[in-house]
Parts: C-alpha cells; sequence; structure tokens
C-alpha cells in the first residue's frame, strides 16, 4: 500500500544535513515529519528551511512516536547498533548511515531482529549511487577492459590540522578513524563489483603526528585473478586516483569525485535532470580494444543520483521492490573491516573464507 512514509532522522550533522534530510524532503512518498538535535545553531538551520518539520532534542522523542514509520539514524558510530534496535523494536523500519555498526556481532543481531519484526533493515551505502561508481560498474559489466587483473581505488583528503573544536571521527571510540569512515565505502564498491575476497592484506595506521585515530588506510583484497587495492589518507595535497583499472583487453583510470556531496552541502535542492552529472574535466579515461575495435579518450561519466537510494526504499517499503543495499551486504563491509584490523595489527594476510 502506498502510504506516505513518515520519517524521523537521528542527528543532524553533516550526514543528517547533507546526505538525509534533503531527500527525504524532496523525494515523492516521503514526510520529513521530525529531526533530533540539541544544538541551537542547527534547530535554526532546520527551521528555516524544513518549517514543516518538528525539531525534538532526543532519539527516543522518535523512537516513541507511534506515528513513524522509518527511523534513520545519523548518530555518530557508537549509537548506529543502539537507534537501530530500538527502532526495529518499535515496529519501524530503519535505515542506518554507513558503517553499519562497529562489529559484526551488532550487525547479525540487528539483521535477524529485522526478519522477526518483519521490517525493512538497510545502511547508507550512497556511494554505489556516484557517477563513478555507476560508471565503473557499467564498464565492468559491459566486458569491454576484459577479465579485470588489477583494481585500484582510493578516497584521499588534506587536512593536516586538527578541527577547531575536535570531532568525534578523530576521537579514540570504536568505529572511530578514517577506516571506519572512508573504508566503509571503498570496501562496499569492491565487495558490490566482485564479491566477497578469499584473504585480506592491511596496514592501518595513524600518519599524523597529533591523532588519536587511524587517519590512512592500505588495504588489500585478494581475489584469485587480482588484487582490489583500497587506499586512503589525510595527507594527500595531490589526491590518487579514484579508480584505476587494468583488464585483459584495457586500462580505465579516472580522477575526482562524485559532485553530488559538493553541491548538497552548499545548500542545493536535489532536483532536475541534470542532478549529478559530472563536468567533462573529471570524465575517466579509457584505453582498450574490444572485439577488433580500439577504444581511446574520455569515457562520459553516469549521472549520480542518491535520490535511487531513496526511491528503491520508498518502493521497498511499500512491497513493490527489493532493497538494493542488504543490510548482509553491509554485515559484509563490516567483516572485511574486522579481518583488516586483524591484519594489520599482526602484520600478516587473513584468509577471508
Amino acid at each position: 500500500m502506498s502510504i506516505v512514509i513518515r520519517t524521523g532522522v537521528i542527528g543532524y550533522g553533516l550526514s543528517g544535513r547533507v546526505f538525509h534530510a534533503p531527500f527525504i524532503d524532496a523525494v515523492d512518498g516521503y514526510e520529513l515529519t521530525k529531526i533530533s538535535t540539541a544544538n541551537p545553531d542547527r534547530i535554526k538551520m532546520i527551521n528555516e528551511r524544513y518549517p514543516s518539520t518538528t525539531v525534538v532534542p532526543d532519539g527516543q522523542d522518535i523512537i516513541s512516536d507511534p506515528d513513524i514509520n522509518l527511523v534513520v539514524v545519523t548518530s555518530p558510530n557508537t549509537d548506529h547498533f543502539r537507534w537501530a534496535k530500538e527502532a526495529l523494536l518499535a515496529g519501524k523500519h530503519a535505515m542506518v548511515e554507513k558503517p553499519f555498526t562497529v562489529n559484526v556481532a551488532e550487525a547479525d543481531e540487528l539483521i535477524e531482529l529485522s526478519k522477526k519484526q518483519g521490517k525493512i533493515l538497510t545502511v547508507y551505502h550512497n556511494r554505489r549511487f556516484t557517477s563513478d561508481t555507476k560508471t565503473v560498474r557499467k564498464l565492468l559489466d559491459s566486458g569491454l577492459l576484459g577479465e579485470v587483473r588489477d583494481y585500484e581505488s582510493h578516497f584521499d583528503r588534506y587536512r593536516s590540522e586538527p578541527r577547531p573544536g575536535g570531532a568525534w571521527r578523530e576521537d579514540p571510540l570504536p568505529g572511530s578513524g578514517i577506516f571506519y569512515d572512508l573504508g566503509a565505502h571503498l570496501i562496499d564498491q569492491a565487495l558490490w563489483f566482485f564479491g566477497m575476497p578469499t584473504a585480506v592484506t592491511a596496514e592501518i595506521k595513524s600518519q599524523r603526528p597529533w591523532a588519536k585515530a587511524d587517519d590512512h588506510f592500505d588495504v588489500r583484497l585478494h581475489y584469485p585473478a587480482f588484487t582490489a587495492t583500497l587506499k586512503s589518507g589525510m595527507l594527500c595535497k595531490i589526491p590518487g586516483p579514484t579508480f584505476m583499472i587494468h583488464g585483459t583487453n584495457g586500462s580505465y583510470v579516472k580522477y575526482g569525485l562524485d559532485v553530488q556531496e559538493a553541491t548538497l552541502d552548499g545548500g542545493a535542492i536535489p532536483e532536475g535532470k541534470n542532478w549529478g552529472r559530472e563536468p567533462e574535466n573529471i570524465w575517466g579515461t579509457i584505453n582498450t580494444e574490444y572485439k577488433g575495435v580500439k577504444i581511446q579518450g574520455k569515457l562520459e561519466s553516469e549521472h549520480g543520483d542518491y535520490r535511487e537510494y531513496f526511491i528503491n526504499l520508498r518502493d521497498a517499503i511499500w512491497g513493490k521492490a527489493e532493497i538494493a543495499v542488504k543490510p548482509e551486504e553491509a554485515r559484509n563491509v563490516m567483516k572485511i573491516i574486522e579481518l583488516a584490523f586483524q591484519s594489520s595489527k599482526e602484520r600478516r594476510t587473513i584468509d577471508a573464507k
């Protein structure tokens, strides 16, 4: 039954403000009913942009509301499990910001609870809906590169000094650090493309002298015919390739990030046919030969569109579609994260089977 999905968003930091509230407000079928925050500046921002949305001081006010159908958890990672569990127990659907939880055991418990409650549970692995990821998936499915023999992906940033006022992701807490934050994206992309690897080799460390949590990682996912290298750091003034793929027929290299986050952070409303269109200067480069035809030059990127995630979630709640980002897939990301930390600590390759 296609009823309006009354939605509550727990938290209004970057995630709630940029990645969730704008889409719940813009995509048909949702009502942005409540947002929880106790921050006066954020309350003012919500009231100005979403005047029909009720602001409450705590997530419990959302969980306890019998009219709420969907709870979106954008709290710090340490609270993902708590709020998702309470939402499911209250008979509501739950969407959790990535990373799913801080360990596999919590993920398994939530998956079992969602099945018992008969409610949708999903994780916001939004990078599947970016221009670069969609382009790579289409390219791999096409067979233009032949059999993959080497895959590398970067999510590099540069920030040499601490954030003014601090940030919970840089505190030594469960689920903090760059690997839980950005590594979750790169792992989900690789698993979506290639499935689970046979083994994991990782180096996860802190490069900045003041860092209290990891700020650099180099993770290798070993597959039977190739290795997928996932890298990120906070001291990368010149970022590495977003994607670099070499196959038996040719290669594809892509620099530059999907434009949606920067556009949303600037206050844009996600609408229109040109939403998520990349400028030509950051399209990837392809050089390959397919069935005797030589192909070389810029490869136009697909349109990135986070709206697709929310449309799918809406249709899944309405019983009209299968959920795109399955909780079991997000659980596999947590498994790779745990194996990578073990590999880094023990300085050895860990069997993923």
